[in-house]
């Protein structure tokens, strides 16, 4: 065994359950790693003073991360490892057989080792760059070194603790740890900016819920404000309903057994065939430059573009950052808003589309989600499509008839979705509302697929059963 097999063989990691877990052990284990995130969020980091990462709300929930916490990282060296090697393994660079248990477990040990480097290598950026630094006093003395050491000790910590709890979630819980933790923090503001009765931090004379600042302007005579309270709602509706009924949709290919006539099933193929996967990789990807250009400019190499206060004014960042459209028509009360805000909002739907389909592609062919494997796995099922001789090259090139078109159209719903999201000013973050409404939809179909029948009564029925 070589020594970098010795390696992956002891890398840190939660033992998979030896039997089926119930509905009630999975719901038990979600529940306390969501408690556990949430609590890990009200954890300050020791020794910090500059937060000049707390502004960037927006990016935060996309990242699954609170800014000035100990899991300040979030999910981000998690989705860039992931990146990087959907990126070396689909250009050929390092090659993985993704084929066979060995070559899946060397790239998911590899994932994981990436992740370790991109949690050190992110958390030293973050606290060495000035994005969280210890309190200014301290600058020029031994002390300041000494605090950023054991700033950045604590993103480790933070980041192992979110891997870790990944694994836990995926192996003992229902669905994705990164999803989940990306659904909660969306969920949270989602919540707040809807029925917040505070005063927004931003203008303290209207409150932060939407819903309580509609009756407040009118009661106050503000039509703007009203009007602009109930576009953000009325897009978040139509958000939610349009992924939602994207999501349904869905290709069944009918098989049947060889060997039992009569007998056959559905194979279904959703048009969302890869799911929420490309948008949560391309946000990311976004996220990250978006904080690597505000860190850069903090060091005074403003390589990527420039920020004027918490928004992005120059360079390729801004091309990256959806305007606010709609909210911009409402407040000026006309279309005629200029040019520049058009071909912003043109270049970055045409970036976030890009993006959706790279990833969409690259995801299927890593993920065994292709033709090839998804013939292998119907063939050593005992199934194949009736009418057509039992061989796997037929029932390959059958399914690349659809998956292929599926993936294409599926990332570009996906994209032009969360895109609009953002261009109409939905309550929260556009990219992490459509994520949540898919990952939300995602774990209803698993736990009623897989857990429909040992479930309480009152919850069966509730997930539609009878």
């Amino acid at each position: 065994m070589s020594l970098y097999d010795t390696i992956l063989e002891n890398l840190p990691e939660v033992s998979k359950p030896t039997d089926r877990l119930t509905f009630k052990t999975k719901l038990i284990w979600t529940l306390i790693i969501l408690v556990t995130f949430y609590l890990l969020q009200l954890i300050p980091l020791y020794g910090l003073g500059q937060n000049a990462l707390q502004t960037f709300e927006l990016l935060s929930l996309i990242l699954g991360a609170e800014f000035g916490s100990i899991i300040s990282l979030g999910i981000g060296p998690i989705v860039t490892a992931s990146i990087v090697l959907q990126l070396l393994n689909g250009s050929g660079i390092v090659k993985f057989d993704l084929q066979s248990t060995e070559g899946k477990k060397r790239f998911q040990g590899t994932q994981k080792i990436l992740s370790l480097f991109f949690i050190l290598f992110e958390g030293a950026i973050y606290v060495f760059f000035g994005g969280l630094a210890p309190a200014l006093d301290l600058q020029g003395t031994s002390l300041f070194l000494v605090m950023e050491i054991v700033l950045t000790a604590q993103l480790f910590v933070g980041g192992i603790l979110i891997m870790m709890m990944d694994e836990v979630c995926s192996k003992w819980g229902f669905g994705s740890g990164l999803s989940l933790f990306i659904a909660a923090g969306v969920s949270k503001s989602l919540f707040v900016r809807t029925f917040s009765p505070l005063p927004s931090p931003n203008n303290p004379e209207i409150m932060t819920g939407a819903i309580p600042a509609l009756f407040q302007s009118l009661m106050a005579g503000d039509p703007t404000t009203a009007i602009l309270m109930l576009s953000g709602v009325i897009a978040t509706g139509l958000i939610f309903a349009g992924a939602v009924y994207a999501q349904s949709m869905k290709v069944e290919l009918p098989l049947s057994f060889g060997k039992v006539r009569g007998y056959g099933i559905r194979w279904p193929l959703n048009f969302m065939y890869t799911s929420n996967i490309p948008v949560i990789l391309v946000a990311a990807l976004f996220a990250n430059i978006q904080l690597w250009a505000r860190l850069l400019q903090n060091a005074g190499f403003p390589i990527l573009g420039t920020f004027v206060g918490n928004s992005p004014a120059t360079g390729f960042v801004s091309f990256i950052s959806a305007p606010n459209l709609v909210g911009t028509v409402i407040r000026q009360g006309t279309f005629f808003i200029g040019i520049k805000p058009y071909i912003s909002a043109l270049i970055y739907m045409l970036l976030m589309l890009a993006g959706c389909i790279m990833f969409g592609l690259f995801w299927v062919q890593t993920s065994g989600m292709d033709a090839r494997s998804q013939a292998k796995q119907i063939m050593n099922s005992g199934l194949q499509i009736p009418g057509f001789r039992r061989d796997e090259r037929i029932l390959e090139s059958i399914l690349g008839r659809y998956i292929m078109p599926l993936t294409v159209m599926g990332s570009i719903t996906v994209g032009l979705l969360a895109g609009f999201a953002d261009l109409m000013g939905a309550l929260t973050n556009g990219t992490g509302l459509l994520l949540t409404v898919m990952i939300i939809y995602k774990l209803y179909e698993d736990i009623a697929r897989q857990h429909m029948m040992d479930m309480n009564p009152m919850m069966r029925k509730f997930m539609g059963g009878e």
